[in-house]
């Protein structure tokens, strides 16, 4: 096999594999019950750029000129960058996750993809403080989509050291995909200070 067949060879392995990390981004929501959660902001791009440089890549079609082997070779660097994010937005989505409806700071409708975790009769999820006061989630009502059902919550910001350590040791137990990556040193094992957790109750009815 001559250099140049190595090459595209190689090329379409991983243009291949590339090709399956995208499209696992969204078919792993299929799993969930309730309506399709599109994926969105950083999952978005990772599984669209998955598909784009993988389906360049399998094509096959990689002309000989200087600029299209350096993009080639840049497509082949970037492809493990693009594999590992394309992977996470896929194992994020490989366990219980819900969707709470809110609005953003500029009015729009935003549907934020949550692990959440039971604890004292309700239910909590962790998210940086910034993130709660951007979707004004302090104390709130909201419409929250588990198990493929909606229901509207009552959301109540805590910031107490305790409860947060607490809610986040919860779902440390609960998330195998939050123990890898707190074990590759993406998640830190000590809780955030700028993290808040939100506690949902039913809304009084009335």
């Amino acid at each position: 096999m001559s250099d140049s067949q190595s090459r595209l060879r190689l090329f379409r392995i991983v243009g291949c594999v590339l090709l399956l990390a995208g499209v696992a981004v969204f078919a792993i929501r299929l799993q969930h019950a309730g309506p399709y959660a599109v994926p969105g902001g950083g999952n978005l791009r990772a599984g669209v750029l998955a598909l784009v440089l993988g389906g360049w890549l399998a094509s096959g079609l990689l002309p000989s000129q200087p600029l299209a082997k350096a993009l080639r070779w840049a497509a082949l660097a970037m492809s493990p960058v693009v594999f590992f994010f394309a992977l996470y937005a896929t194992l994020a989505e490989l366990e219980e996750v819900v969707t709470l409806r809110a609005v953003d700071s500029n009015g729009e409708d935003a549907n934020l993809r949550l692990w959440i975790v039971d604890y004292d009769g309700a239910s909590w999820v962790r998210m940086p403080r910034s993130k709660a006061d951007e979707h004004g989630l302090s104390d709130t009502r909201a419409e929250l989509l588990r198990a493929g059902e909606d229901r509207c919550v009552r959301v109540t910001e805590m910031s107490d050291p305790e409860i947060v350590a607490t809610i986040q040791s919860l779902a440390f137990e609960k998330y195998r995909v939050m123990q890898l990556a707190t074990a590759l040193g993406i998640f830190s094992g000590e809780p955030d200070p700028n993290q808040v957790v939100l506690k949902f109750e039913p809304c009084s009815r009335g």
